[in-house]
């Protein structure tokens, strides 16, 4: 067994929306069989109006209909990512600090501790539906950095008319600075009107995500007001392990107010700007991890948690070649959706 003081010190990220997909058909059955018994509270709560979260992942075909609906996609997400912050062997990592991507920074509560598994499932079901809403706008994608993951001023000034332009039907808002992208929000008009206006790039931007609402902008108010009502301060506790929000903020086991961190996690958190960049960066600054672990389903977050330690030259990581021959020597990034990488962490 390895010895505590050979622990590995490990900075944990769970996903957000957008992270199962046909590929990971089949992925609580695949790596968490033997957890039936966490499935089966999950599953209680879904009601009998909803599939169980079982039913979804052991379905014969992947539907886009189905599985990216969001009353179906936040809880599959939240039950694999959950499971997978489980499976971490806790004698070889030590975990200090715990943080997410949008709707991550939810599922980041449950593993460090300031909820349960079953209010976690609750409060990531519930969230999925009061943003839900077929008048509640989109998102979409852009680069702001080139192929060498280096920040790109050009494509970076492409985005900024459309985050100073007036009118609904045109002004776009900064849903989520996420690595070398920016994830922009607004009505659907807006996304449509971005989607036609940035010029093409990279062969597959500007990208809309299919299926999301405008997340982390204003237009978001009234599901904020809803989660106000339906969420308590005594629902939330203080962590047993730091998190690091979407401002860079670090809620620590000694000194969390719940009222604060409700309001931050059901306001702010909601309406506003999500950082992950300066999430991943303050997390790396302040805890200096060993390894950046991040929590499938999927293995999406890879390269943005790159492109923002790129940024900051963190360990002298200046770009995507410096990043890929650190990973071949020794690997900062761990995905568990990786079986080669995902095998690193659970054994």
């Amino acid at each position: 067994m390895t010895t505590a003081a050979k622990k590995q010190r490990a900075l944990v990220i769970c996903p957000g929306r957008g992270t199962y997909n046909r590929p990971e058909l089949g992925y609580l059955g695949r790596y968490h069989g033997q957890r039936s018994d966490l499935f089966e509270q999950f599953d209680a709560l879904r009601g009998t109006d909803q599939p169980t979260v079982t039913a979804l992942d052991e379905a014969a075909t992947f539907s886009a209909k189905l599985h990216l609906h969001a009353t179906n996609a936040a809880p599959l997400i939240y039950s694999c990512a959950y499971a997978d912050f489980q499976a971490i062997n806790r004698d070889r990592f030590d975990i200090v600090g715990v943080t997410g991507n949008s709707m991550g920074w939810y599922i980041a509560l449950a593993c460090a501790g300031a909820l349960n598994a079953t209010r976690g499932f609750e409060l990531v079901s519930d969230m999925a539906a009061m943003t839900n809403s077929a008048d509640l706008g989109g998102q979409l994608l852009y680069p702001n950095v080139g192929d060498d993951w280096r920040f790109d001023p050009e494509l970076d000034a492409r985005i900024q008319p459309l985050l100073s332009a007036t009118g609904e039907n045109k002004r776009l808002y900064t849903s989520i600075r996420f690595g070398g992208y920016q994830v922009l929000a607004g009505t659907s008009a807006a996304i449509q009107h971005g989607a036609v206006t940035l010029p093409p790039t990279q062969e597959r931007y500007p990208l809309i995500l299919p299926g999301h609402s405008a997340f982390h902008t204003p237009l978001m108010k009234a599901a904020s007001e809803q989660a106000l009502q339906r969420f308590s301060p005594e629902f939330f506790a203080a962590p047993e392990v730091p998190m690091i929000d979407g401002r860079g903020h670090i809620w620590q086991p000694l000194g969390t107010d719940n009222r604060a961190l409700r309001e931050y996690t059901l306001v702010h958190q909601v309406c506003e700007t999500y950082d992950f960049s300066t999430a991943v960066v303050t997390a790396a600054k302040e805890f200096a991890p060993d390894v950046i672990i991040l929590t499938g389903p999927g293995s999406t977050m890879g390269g943005a948690v790159a492109q923002a330690l790129i940024a900051e030259q963190w360990q002298q990581i200046t770009n995507k070649d410096d990043f890929v021959q650190r990973q071949k020597k020794s690997p900062l990034l761990l995905a568990m959706g990786l079986d080669e990488q995902r095998n690193m962490v659970t054994r």
